[in-house]
């Protein structure tokens, strides 16, 4: 084994956790020329990373919490790479006392926002700046270049920011970096990033199947097609990697790879934070909801399997009616992408009303064009949308977005359509659609609701003719209504 490369200046940074995510980034931070302290609880872990790794920038390798804070800087900044929960409090609370006032503690992993907020509350008692950091791009952005979102204080961001924005994605010569907002700002705003991700890939999981079982298309077909979209209004890195999984082919079967695979997606639980928070809220963010709930259920296979035996039709079109209708999926899925994007940054303006946040919207669909998993072209279209108008109430009035939604509306509604009279599960088209007839529908239902409340409940009703809150009488016929 090799020794440990040391180095006689300070280090500018450091890395504490040094699974997949924090070894890229400290290696990204030294490919960059920034001399890097790393940190790992078993110093084995580190020991490998300056012995195979020494090559690409100077380490200076710790053993200890008190040689990782020592051998640091002032101000110091220690980016901390744990999982979240426990583990990241245990480590914090192991750092806290070696440190000083000033110093920087970043958490890097997916937290929960609150408990950013908490955490940044406690610290900040104690003289210490602490910042809650969303990185995307999973661990070859770490390496080669993330979208990073770092909330907390602006000083922090002020001894921060030239590090992160320069190891950070860069798209037009802008880095994929930017101060999100105060304390939890940063990790809400990579959570909602994540509902948005979970959208995406929903999407893009259905249109594979009408294409498959509307159409009849195998994989290799379904890859190609996709790489037509993706040179195009699509272009984007899951449209990319989808066309890669289609395309592959299992080595051990040679059958299509997505045909041995288990049709039971996982969730580590950012997407569900994002509907929970939304519903906080109040916002609906129903595209990311369904989802959700569309992983949940694929994970359910007794009750598939349960249900596997009820009635439906099948089927595949055929002749005049397949005609289009692959062009018809491209226009949905456009189309409900912009509703699920639309909805995630009405929840991120939401999430900065309610937590007195100053998030500039357009700042943050910029840096999500390159590093980050949605990273793709139609993040332009928004990040220009909201240059325009930083006031935008939502994508869909934009007039870019509302003319591409004029364009699509008819195959939209037909793939809607389609899906259901073939019994092809398609939720995320099917509520994006609904979402968007919602938000132009003159009169909604719910005041039948309203009235349904104030019966059973008496609990009240606003009219649409007078001002005042009111209550009708139900079980005395005739009697008039009265003012509270």
């Amino acid at each position: 084994m090799g020794t440990l490369h040391r180095v006689s200046a300070k280090a500018e940074i450091g890395v504490s956790g040094l699974a997949t995510m924090g070894r890229n980034l400290a290696r990204n931070l030294a490919r960059h020329g920034h001399v890097v302290a790393v940190h790992n609880r078993s110093a084995q872990r580190m020991r490998d990373l300056v012995e195979h790794f020494s090559d690409e920038g100077a380490f200076i390798g710790a053993e200890s919490a008190q040689e990782f804070v020592d051998s640091l800087e002032r101000p110091r900044r220690i980016v901390l790479m744990v999982p979240a929960g426990a583990a990241t409090d245990a480590v914090i609370d192991e750092f806290v006392p070696l440190l000083e006032q000033g110093d920087v503690v970043i958490d890097a992993g997916n937290a929960h926002f609150l408990d950013t907020r908490r955490r940044e509350k406690a610290l900040s008692e104690k003289g210490l700046n602490f910042v809650g950091m969303g990185v995307s791009g999973g661990e070859e952005g770490a390496l080669n270049g993330p979208s990073i979102m770092p909330g907390g204080p602006k000083e922090a961001y002020d001894a921060l920011g030239p590090l992160l924005e320069d190891i950070s994605a860069k798209v037009d010569g802008e880095p994929c970096c930017t101060h999100i907002g105060a304390d939890g700002a940063g990790h809400f705003v990579k959570m909602v990033h994540n509902g948005i991700e979970y959208a995406d890939m929903q999407l893009i999981a259905e249109a594979y199947d009408l294409l498959r079982k509307g159409l009849g298309m195998e994989p290799s077909a379904i890859a190609e097609t996709f790489r037509q979209w993706n040179s195009g209004r699509l272009d984007s890195y899951l449209m990319e990697i989808s066309s890669e999984v289609l395309d592959h082919v299992d080595a051990d079967t040679g059958k299509p790879f997505v045909d041995v695979v288990a049709d039971e997606a996982e969730q580590k639980g950012t997407g569900r934070w994002t509907v929970q928070g939304a519903l906080e809220l109040g916002v609906p963010v129903t595209g990311i909801g369904e989802a959700v709930f569309a992983r949940s259920l694929s994970g359910h296979r007794d009750l598939r399997d349960a249900a596997r035996g009820l009635p439906g039709p099948a089927g595949v079109l055929e002749g005049a009616g397949a005609e289009g209708f692959a062009e018809d999926i491209e226009q949905a899925l456009y189309a409900s992408k912009i509703v699920a994007y639309a909805q995630g940054f009405n929840q991120i303006q939401a999430g900065a009303d309610e937590y007195d946040w100053s998030i500039d919207l357009g700042a943050v669909a910029s840096i999500w064009r390159g590093g980050c998993i949605i990273r793709a072209r139609f993040l332009d279209e928004i990040t220009a949308a909201y240059r325009r108008d930083p006031a935008l109430p939502t994508l869909l009035t934009d007039t870019s977005f509302s003319e591409a939604l004029a364009g699509a509306q008819d195959s939209w509604r037909r793939v809607v359509a389609v899906a259901a009279q073939l019994a092809i599960p398609a939720p995320g088209f099917s509520t994006a659609l609904a979402y968007y007839d919602a938000l132009r529908a003159s009169r909604l239902p719910a005041a039948l609701i309203q009235g349904q409340r104030d019966f059973f409940g008496a609990h009240t009703y606003r009219r649409t003719d007078r001002e005042g809150t009111f209550h009708t009488r139900w079980a005395e016929e005739g009697r008039p209504q009265e003012e509270r």
